[in-house]
């Protein structure tokens, strides 16, 4: 029978807290022991607590099916608790509170794992300990509490390597400690630091041959790598633990580095890339539970369409991405939800509401990356790593103070003058940005218009008739053998046309495909030939992507299509000089003055932009070297004056 005194409570409203945590926790156990429980899983219980093993490992094998399963668990909690053992209560609600954490649950969360230590002391457990402080570290750190995450696995760090001989979870839990030191590093943007942190514990993630650790720690250092501005690096990480995640089967991994790659691909000014990965995961992140992915997904799908200034839906998702932040407490989504609500009225020219917004995530950037709270950790971090080499923080400590004391004395000086460089900073960064908006729609606009040129329609619909033809005259293998190459190229188009650059050999590649499926058109007559001088290494030649494309489409459409009999275009690659490589790709069409004629007497003209556009990418490409890039056409004649053909040639930068 339940006594409860109410004397010494004088306050209704936590009258109404106490009632409603008693209520909560009567309920918890009526709920746990009136629910359906499974006999075998009764049976295993019970023996667990006669047995009462005392190692993580014995627990762990033996509950490893039900970690995941709050009721078992909160059952077998409450059966050890009345048998007064301890292990097994501390290791079930370390569990259950790591559920309730990965659904955003964290003061259910930490609550758990307080008392979960608490019993682990009590019993002189160390793995317990150890699992119940970084436990309580991950959740802090996921609230932004940084400062409490950082006592929490430091003293989890600290107990783990005091232990002789230790078991695998020891050695776990040490690798856990390390990812989250370097999330701190992390924090306090010391990527360089972070990353050699994840990298030790990825060491000893390989020794351990733990999957699921390789795949945090890869995408911790992708997470590093992106903020440096290492968008390849990044892209490489993140692939490799989206990998690791598929081997594992693990959907919340999944979606972690799928967003995370998306995220990229939005720096990369790939927005429809983007999407791709971020819309499926609107349901299947909200399946999961964790409103911190969540939120990100939401937030990161307005982004992507900010990009492509559809702004309604870029709002949409946005506010509901920022909203399930705001409801979860989640400081740094909060941020990020009001700079690109910023953007967004930036873009659309409402530059009063977007200044708001950068004001909204400026405070609460503030708030979270306070003075006090910074300056704790970093004392910690510099404790840390002063200890393991000489001892140091003495002197650190006092070279903080008189920077203290020199900040304070100039405290007034400084304030007006961070008040005029930042309105000055605002200024500029408008400005800056209104122009850095132009250069990027130019940027993209390019992209796309070059994407439509290589995949117009006239092409697609000639190459997939042609293919059908095979197939209507039942030549199985020439069909077969055609849209082999056919999606061959829809698909290096596809990746060549997200990047800004690749290699000469595989344009090479891709042109020879091409030239493949339009010679289907001309019956095969075609004679198309490549011609590469020796002392050229073309893997080691970055042009254009998909920058030769044009070239012979003019050739194919203007000289060789209104031809009769024997039809040729060869390319040849040369080495012009030192600094330069040049590309001639030379038909033997009917020339540019008859193809001229030839199209004013069409009835369907066909707009040829390509190769404006190409010269144009030609001319973005060259900036990033000191020569420049040349493009000449020039028209072949016979002895006898009349027209032979016309050849193109591309003189292309190399250093």
């Amino acid at each position: 029978m339940l006594k409860i005194e109410f004397k010494h409570i004088n306050n209704l409203g936590l009258l109404r807290k106490v009632i409603l945590q008693l209520l909560f926790s009567v309920f918890a156990v009526l709920l746990s022991h009136g629910q359906d429980i499974p006999e075998d899983f009764k049976e295993k219980a019970e023996r667990l607590v006669e047995l009462m093993p005392k190692t993580f490992l014995s627990l762990d094998t033996e509950l490893k099916s039900e970690k995941q399963d709050t009721i078992l668990l909160r059952y077998f909690a409450n059966l050890a608790r009345e048998n007064g053992y301890l292990e097994g209560e501390a290791f079930a609600l370390d569990h259950i509170g790591r559920e309730y954490r990965n659904t955003s649950q964290f003061k259910k969360a930490a609550d758990l794992h307080e008392k979960a230590l608490e019993l682990a002391e009590k019993a002189n457990n160390t793995e317990l300990k150890v699992l119940s402080l970084n436990m309580l570290g991950v959740v802090y750190r996921r609230t932004d509490a940084i400062k409490t995450a950082l006592d929490y696995n430091q003293k989890a760090l600290e107990i783990a390597e005091q232990v002789e001989n230790p078991s695998h979870h020891i050695k776990r839990s040490i690798n856990v400690s390390l990812n989250s030191i370097g999330n701190l590093y992390q924090t306090l943007e010391q990527y360089d630091l972070a990353i050699m942190q994840f990298r030790r514990a990825l060491k000893l993630e390989e020794e351990l041959g733990n999957k699921l650790g390789l795949a945090i720690n890869h995408q911790n250092i992708g997470d590093c790598l992106e903020q440096k501005g290492d968008l390849e690096g990044a892209l490489e990480n993140y692939r490799k633990s989206l990998a690791y995640n598929e081997e594992i089967n693990s959907d919340y991994g999944r979606v972690i580095c799928k967003n995370s790659l998306a995220q990229v691909y939005l720096k990369q000014d790939m927005p429809y890339a983007a999407l791709v990965l971020l819309e499926p995961l609107h349901e299947e992140s909200k399946s999961i539970g964790d409103f911190f992915i969540t939120s990100s997904v939401f937030i990161n799908t307005g982004w992507a369409y900010t990009k492509l200034e559809d702004f309604d839906r870029a709002e949409n998702f946005i506010k509901e991405g920022l909203e399930m932040a705001k409801n979860h407490n989640m400081p740094s989504n909060i941020v990020v939800g009001y700079q690109k609500l910023s953007d967004l009225e930036h873009e659309r020219g409402n530059f009063e509401e977007a200044y708001t917004y950068y004001k909204e995530a400026s405070e609460t950037e503030k708030e979270i990356s306070s003075a006090t709270n910074l300056r704790y950790m970093n004392d910690v971090i510099v404790r840390y790593e002063a200890e393991k080499k000489n001892n140091q923080i003495s002197v650190l400590a006092k070279e903080n103070e008189i920077v203290r004391l020199r900040l304070k004395k100039n405290q007034t000086t400084l304030l007006v003058s961070a008040l005029i460089v930042g309105l000055v900073a605002s200024i500029l960064y408008i400005l800056y940005r209104q122009y850095q908006n132009k250069n990027e729609k130019r940027v993209l606009s390019l992209e796309q218009n070059m994407l439509r040129s290589q995949m117009n329609p006239h092409f697609l619909f000639n190459s997939l008739n042609s293919i059908k033809l095979y197939i209507i005259n039942n030549e199985q293998k020439n069909a077969v053998h055609y849209l082999n190459k056919f999606s061959k190229l829809i698909r290096k188009i596809l990746e060549a046309s997200s990047q800004r650059e690749i290699t000469l050999a595989e344009e090479l590649e891709t042109i020879e495909l091409y030239m493949n499926i339009e010679n289907i058109r001309f019956s095969n007559e075609i004679d198309f030939k490549i011609t590469v001088d020796e002392d050229l290494c073309p893997s080691n030649i970055k042009i254009p992507s998909l920058a030769l494309q044009p070239f012979l489409e003019n050739s194919l459409w203007h000289g060789l299509s209104p031809k009769e009999g024997k039809k040729m275009i060869h390319l040849n690659v040369k080495r012009k000089s030192q600094n330069h490589v040049s590309i001639e790709i030379e038909d033997n069409g009917v020339g540019r003055g008859a193809a001229e004629v030839n199209k004013e007497n069409r009835v369907l003209k066909r707009k040829s932009v390509g190769i404006r556009i190409t010269k144009e990418r030609l001319a973005n490409f060259s900036k990033d070297y000191q020569n420049k890039f040349d493009v000449d056409i020039v028209d072949l004649f016979n002895s006898d004056g009349s027209p032979k053909g016309t050849r193109v040639i591309l003189d292309i930068p190399t250093v």
